[in-house]
């Protein structure tokens, strides 16, 4: 292994490269930044440009747009609310509270960066260790441990459904109904489209993800007209930069950090699931481990690092299947996977003994751009913070812009935008009402494919039993019931602590 790296090393090391990935990581930086604008818009973009490359310096260039598009999340996150890529929606929970409601946006932005660094960092050494063995238990996934998987993360709702569990729970069924609306992923007819054409193609998760978060905070945000003609800014109080703080907190909590990053890998190994899924579960997971459960969503460390750590771990778990089987993790690594076909190099368990040069390039290229993020990160905060410092009038239409952009470049259709807004006003509604969004997007998500495997189970075979003397299938689903009954035990001890003080 020493002998790859090494190799990795000769073949990434020169001028040229490394000057394409750090452009590669700022590009992904953006690219993750701006709502809608996802990680895999910007490698289909990147693409083209590696064409020209050789095969070492094509997949540097593409790992660093993956790694930067993972952590670039965090910046609107964190400072407006708005979870740039679906891998940073957890990191708003406690990032957006940390920044505006305490006033530590520089604190909140650091923590963020040391986290999704040294979960980068453990997602590496997995890749580099463990490959083949992930790999393989990634092999034994069938459609019933797809679905018990996909159980267990639904059980998380009960986690982020704020003050109300019932809400929470409404919340939930409703991100559900919406992923249900338009072509049935197995027969192929079209349902719940009340004759609305628009529909027939679905709603795009992304629309929902920058309706019910984005657009929805904006009209939040422009209710108060004298905060508008004042030229308000979202933060008066001094802020302090302490870039030794940020990874000092992370690494003050190991526990946390490590079962955040390896469940961020383990996820990422899946093929299917991804980092949009990971960093909710890492966070849920954070939360029923914590001693303080009941200060998540106020504004703690806890929560960015579980979320950050857990997102940008996920790049290394997705990259073992690509190259321990020739399966794309996700819809990145399935670019990444056609790029090296155009370079004439099949993906594979063969990879690393054909082609030594490449799969150490690419693990020498995860370390270096995972470095590079880092440090264009923390250069970059003190303009991040002058976002905040954009008065309303102008930051608003701004960022409905870039919102209604990136909403309508996924597919080219003017119907997206109908949807976008009409989302935004329901979003708008039910945070008026009290509603927990979380639960809506992780709805969105979960339900296609819960739905697909639960389906292509029972088409193998009608046989209910397979999903509980299946091992793994099993675990997943007693892990789901697990989290269940502990969720609500977290609650009803949070509701007595609350009564006991109001007593006292």
């Amino acid at each position: 292994m020493l002998d790859l790296i090494l190799l990795g090393f000769k073949g990434v090391y020169h001028f040229n490269i490394l000057l394409s990935m750090c452009i590669g990581v700022i590009a992904g930086i953006i690219a993750g930044a701006i709502p809608g604008f996802t990680i895999t818009m910007a490698i289909v973009l990147t693409l083209p440009f590696t064409f020209g490359m050789s095969s070492v310096g094509g997949m540097a260039t593409m790992v660093g747009v993956y790694i930067g598009g993972l952590s670039g999340g965090l910046i609107t996150a964190i400072l407006l609310g708005i979870p740039g890529t679906p891998s940073a929606v957890a990191t708003t929970f406690d990032g957006y509270p940390m920044a505006i409601k305490k006033g530590k946006p520089g604190e909140a932005l650091v923590i963020g960066i040391a986290a999704s660094f040294f979960g980068s960092l453990i997602g590496m050494i997995v890749l580099i260790t463990l490959a083949p063995q992930v790999a393989n238990i990634a092999l034994k996934f069938g459609p019933w441990e797809y679905f018990s998987l996909i159980a267990f993360a639904l059980t998380i709702i009960a986690s982020i459904t704020g003050d109300s569990i019932i809400k929470g729970l409404l919340a939930g069924v409703f991100g559900l109904v919406i992923s249900t609306i338009g072509i049935d992923p197995i027969s192929g007819f079209h349902r719940f489209t009340f004759g609305i054409k628009s529909l027939r193609a679905g709603i795009p998760f992304l629309t929902v993800l920058i309706g019910i978060f984005a657009v929805s905070r904006l009209f939040t945000g422009l209710e108060s007209k004298k905060e508008i003609t004042e030229n308000k800014k979202l933060i008066v109080s001094d802020i302090k930069i302490n870039f030794f703080d940020g990874p000092k907190k992370v690494l003050s909590q190991p526990f946390n950090l490590i079962r955040s990053s390896l469940l961020g890998v383990l996820i990422g190994a899946i093929p299917g699931a991804g980092a949009s899924i990971s960093n909710i579960l890492a966070y849920d997971q954070a939360k029923k481990g914590s001693k303080h459960p009941e200060k998540f969503g106020t504004g703690i460390a806890d929560g960015i690092i579980a979320s950050e750590s857990a997102n940008n771990a996920t790049a290394g778990g997705g990259l073992i299947p690509m190259m321990a089987m020739g399966i794309p993790g996700d819809a990145v690594t399935a670019v990444m996977l056609g790029a090296l076909m155009v370079h004439g190099i099949n993906p594979g368990p063969l990879l690393i003994t054909n082609h030594p040069e490449v799969a150490g390039g690419i693990f020498v290229a995860y370390f270096l751009a995972s470095i590079f993020m880092f440090f264009v990160q923390i250069w970059g905060v003190k303009l991040f913070i002058k976002v905040i410092y954009i008065p309303k009038f102008i930051l608003v239409p701004v960022v409905l812009s870039l919102c209604v952009i990136g909403s309508y470049v996924l597919n080219n259709r003017l119907s997206d935008l109908y949807i976008l807004f009409f989302l935004g006003i329901v979003g708008y509604f039910l945070i008026k009402n009290k509603f927990a969004l979380a639960p809506i997007i992780l709805g969105c998500i979960l339900g296609p494919i819960a739905e697909t495997n639960l389906r292509r189970a029972m088409m193998i075979s009608y046989d209910w039993s397979l999903f509980f003397t299946r091992p793994i299938s099993l675990g997943f689903l007693i892990i789901g019931v697990i989290s269940i009954f502990y969720s609500v035990w977290q609650k009803n001890k949070q509701g007595h602590k609350e009564n006991f003080e109001k007593i006292k």
